[in-house]
């Protein structure tokens, strides 16, 4: 299910023995475009202190409900590598905090989630996806960060990173939704991270390989009922690009690696 990051900010987080707060934000990464963690604003509960939680333990997401199931307790998320409100997510905390829980670790291996393409829920097979040794450094980025952020075409800026657009089954960023401004009328449009070419985070921008023409001429986006495989064919179809959804695991691994 696709659903937009600012309707799914809000969302209750259900634990195994109660409420723990909302959906506050998400950190992902900009190499694979994957949410690795959801930010958990906890209320007056460890108010000091972040509570990110990895996909790993996000079990369900109810949209009538607007609920998201964590197959953890309080006391797990209480007893966690404490990481200070504010502070940056380093890749000394990521190690403590998945050898704290018994996460795999993403970074290892070449795919989406280690070795494979796809998020694995069922902690018997999470050994299985730590044998491979290849590992890169990721770069987290906040949502907060990114949105708001100029999107620049080949020959010029098209507008602003409004929200995105994520796969609630792989938790991959599917499409940034891009406001056009006065450049385009008011009007949006939706670009999917395998056609990003960088962040460049000391000007604010995100670099697109596509030109300003062939943005305006896409299927225009306006709300999420449009969201379709319909829609989305046509849109891949106008960018000539391949259909993420009809392509095999191992085409998929192979594509987001390069």
């Amino acid at each position: 299910m696709l659903i937009k990051a600012k309707n799914l900010k809000g969302y209750k987080l259900d634990s195994k023995d109660g409420e723990i707060g909302k959906v506050k934000e998400f950190y992902f990464d900009d190499k694979h475009w994957t949410v690795r963690y959801l930010v958990a604003d906890t209320g007056n509960w460890l108010i000091d202190n972040q509570v990110l939680l990895s996909p790993y333990v996000l079990v369900s997401v109810n949209k009538e409900k607007e609920n998201i199931g964590v197959n953890l307790t309080k006391k797990q998320i209480e007893d966690s590598p404490a990481l200070e409100s504010h502070k940056p997510v380093s890749k000394q905390f990521e190690e403590d905090l998945h050898g704290y829980y018994g996460w795999p670790t993403y970074w290892s291996g070449s795919g989406m989630w280690g070795d494979y393409p796809y998020i694995i829920h069922d902690s018997n097979e999470w050994k299985a996806s730590t044998e491979n040794k290849k590992k890169w450094n990721p770069n987290l980025r906040s949502s907060s960060f990114v949105t708001g952020q100029k999107i620049l075409a080949t020959d010029g800026e098209i507008g602003n990173v409004e929200d995105f657009i994520i796969d609630d089954e792989t938790w991959a960023i599917r499409y940034l939704i891009i406001e056009t401004g006065n450049w385009w009328s008011g009007k949006k449009v939706l670009i999917s991270p395998q056609w990003i070419d960088s962040i460049n985070a000391e000007e604010s921008s995100v670099s697109v390989n596509l030109t300003q023409e062939s943005i305006k001429q896409s299927p225009e986006y306006s709300e999420e009922s449009l969201l379709t495989r319909d829609y989305e064919t046509q849109l891949h179809s106008h960018y000539h690009r391949n259909i993420y959804w009809k392509e095999k695991p191992l085409e998929r691994q192979i594509l987001t690696d390069n």
